[in-house]
C-alpha cells in the first residue's frame, strides 16, 4: 500500500521543474524556452503559496505571516546584492528602483487589490486599526529616511549618502524593523491576530502535522529561490520586450519585482477573499516592512566593504508618488473598516504609478 504524501504532489514537483529549468537553460534564450519557463515559474508561485498557508496554519498568526515575508525578502536581498556586484557602477540605482517598486506594489496595488476584492464580496471588512497603525507609522519613517531624506543631506551632493550617513541610516533602519517584529511576535502580539469569528473558522480545519510543516518550510525555500533565479533568468527577454515596445527599461525593476511579490499577493489576496483583512493585511505590511527594512541595511553594508556606489533618493515625481500612497492608506484605514472605496483608490493610484513610468 502506497502511502500517502503529507503535501499535494504537484506542491513538490512545481520547485523541481522550476529548478529543472533554471539549471538546464541554454546559452540563448529563445521564445519557447521563456514561455515554458515562465510556465514552470508561476507554478512555483502558486506551490510557495501554498506552503505558506501551510505553515501559517501550523505555527499561528501572526508566526505565519513574518515567515513567509522575511523568507521573500531574504531571497530578495540575495538577488539585489549579486546584481550590485557583478553590476558595478551601472547597478548604483538598483537597490533604491527594486525597493520602491516593491513598496509601491504592496502599497498601492496588493493592498488595493486586496480591499476591492474584500469589499466586493462582504461589503465591508474589519481589522485591528492598532495593528495597522503599528507598521504604517514604521513604514513611513524606514521609507522617508532612507528613500526621501538622501535628496536633502548637504555632507555629499544628493540622492546619495556619506558612509557615515549610510550606516546610520542602515542602523536605524534595523532598530525600526527589529523593534516591529518584537512588537508584532512578542510584546503586542493580540494587535495583529485576526478576529475571534475568523480564528473560529480556521480551527474547523486541523491543523498540518510537524512533518508536513517542517516540510512546507523546505519546499517554500526552494520555490522560493526558484522564482527569483527565473525571474532573473527571463529579465534580458523581459527587458528586450520592453524596449521594443518602446517603454523605458525602468519598466523591467516593477515586472521582476511583481514576480517576486506574487506568493506574498496572492496569499494576500486568498486571505482578503476569505474574510480574513487582518492576516491579508500583516502579510502585505509586513512584507513592504522587510523589505525596506532588510534590504537597505543589507546593500549599505555592501556599499560600505566594497566600495560600491548606492544612490537611495528617488525623483521628485516618485516622491509624490509615495507620499501620496502613505496618506491615502493612512486614511483609508483609520476607522478600522474598509470598503470598496478605499480598493479602487488605491488601485487607482497604482494605475498612476505604471502610467508615469511607462510615460513620464
Amino acid at each position: 500500500m502506497i502511502k500517502k504524501l503529507p503535501l499535494p504532489l504537484w506542491t513538490i514537483v512545481a520547485p523541481i521543474i522550476a529548478w529543472l529549468f533554471y539549471f538546464f537553460q541554454p546559452d540563448t534564450t529563445g521564445t519557447l524556452f521563456a514561455s515554458l519557463a515562465g510556465l514552470a515559474l508561476m507554478a512555483a508561485v502558486m506551490a510557495a503559496v501554498h506552503h505558506a498557508e501551510v505553515i501559517a496554519h501550523r505555527i499561528g498568526e501572526p508566526y505565519g505571516t513574518l515567515v513567509l515575508a522575511i523568507a521573500v525578502t531574504v531571497i530578495e536581498v540575495s538577488l539585489v546584492v549579486s546584481l550590485m556586484i557583478s553590476g558595478g557602477a551601472e547597478a548604483a540605482t538598483l537597490a533604491r528602483d527594486t525597493v520602491f517598486a516593491a513598496v509601491m506594489i504592496i502599497l498601492t496595488g496588493i493592498i488595493g487589490l486586496c480591499l476591492l476584492v474584500g469589499g466586493v464580496r462582504y461589503h465591508e471588512q474589519v481589522f485591528g486599526k492598532y495593528a495597522v497603525s503599528s507598521s504604517l507609522v514604521t513604514l513611513t519613517a524606514i521609507t522617508i529616511l532612507t528613500l526621501i531624506l538622501p535628496n536633502y543631506t548637504t555632507s555629499v551632493a544628493g540622492p546619495v549618502y556619506s558612509s557615515s550617513q549610510l550606516i546610520f541610516v542602515a542602523i536605524v533602519s534595523l532598530v525600526l524593523y527589529g523593534t516591529f517584529v518584537m512588537v508584532q511576535a512578542v510584546r503586542h502580539r493580540d494587535y495583529f491576530l485576526p478576529s475571534d469569528a475568523q480564528q473560529d473558522e480556521d480551527m474547523h480545519a486541523l491543523p498540518p502535522t510537524n512533518a508536513a510543516a517542517l516540510l512546507s518550510t523546505l519546499l517554500l525555500l526552494i520555490c522560493l529561490g526558484a522564482v527569483v533565479l527565473l525571474a532573473k533568468t527571463l529579465s534580458p527577454v523581459i527587458e528586450s520586450t520592453v524596449v521594443s515596445a518602446g517603454a523605458p527599461k525602468s519598466l523591467v525593476g516593477i515586472i521582476v519585482a511583481l514576480v517576486i511579490l506574487l506568493p506574498e499577493g496572492i496569499a494576500a489576496l486568498r486571505a482578503a477573499r476569505k474574510n480574513r483583512l487582518q492576516t491579508s493585511l500583516n502579510l502585505a505590511l509586513g512584507s513592504a516592512l522587510a523589505s525596506i527594512g532588510l534590504t537597505i541595511p543589507a546593500v549599505a553594508m555592501v556599499s560600505v566593504f566594497t566600495g560600491f556606489p548606492v544612490t537611495l533618493g528617488i525623483d521628485t515625481k516618485s516622491m509624490v508618488l509615495l507620499m501620496l500612497s502613505l496618506f491615502t492608506i493612512m486614511l483609508s484605514f483609520g476607522t478600522g473598516r474598509t470598503n470598496v472605496l478605499q480598493g479602487v483608490v488605491l488601485l487607482v493610484v497604482f494605475a498612476v504609478y505604471l502610467f508615469t513610468t511607462i510615460v513620464p
